[in-house]
């Protein structure tokens, strides 16, 4: 379902970006709205498939997952067996946070996040043990100076 988004809709969609614990009357309030009249355009939201749920942003040095690593994948095979199992390995491992497929010099972007290098090198061993891959170059993050940031509406 296709929704034509209003100022509204914008401001309740950043209110949320900032902080999805809001509860209802807060985000009516903060927007300028009626708490029913803000209920009916989350609802309008969630049905066009907009709003897809609420997450938490964990701090990951405080759970013990500092390494980010950004790996570019190139391969040889573009059947579609090859990529359902691709999707298969990949999706079967939680530290795969990101997955694209992009265009340019490779094929696949993934975002992977791991507790050091010893547990990215276990991630990608358990990942090229079930997938033939032409090239993979991996690059480690030294620092996140703006990760998840919301989007602009």
């Amino acid at each position: 379902m296709s929704l034509k988004l209003d100022h509204l809709d914008r401001a309740l969609l950043r209110a949320l970006q900032q902080d999805a614990s809001l509860s209802q009357r807060d985000l009516a309030e903060k927007v300028g709205m009626s708490q029913n009249a803000c209920w009916r355009r989350l609802q309008a939201l969630k049905v066009a498939g907009i709003l897809r749920g609420q997450t938490v942003v964990l701090d990951r040095a405080s759970i013990d997952m500092d390494l980010t690593v950004i790996v570019l994948v190139k391969t040889r095979h573009h059947a579609k067996e090859w990529l359902d199992n691709f999707k298969k390995v990949v999706l079967s491992i939680p530290n795969i946070v990101d997955f694209y497929r992009i265009a340019g010099d490779y094929d696949y972007m993934l975002k992977i996040v791991a507790k050091d290098m010893n547990a990215f090198d276990t991630i990608y061993r358990r990942m090229i043990e079930h997938i033939d891959l032409d090239t993979v170059t991996s690059y480690m993050a030294m620092e996140a100076i703006a990760d998840n940031r919301p989007l602009p509406l």
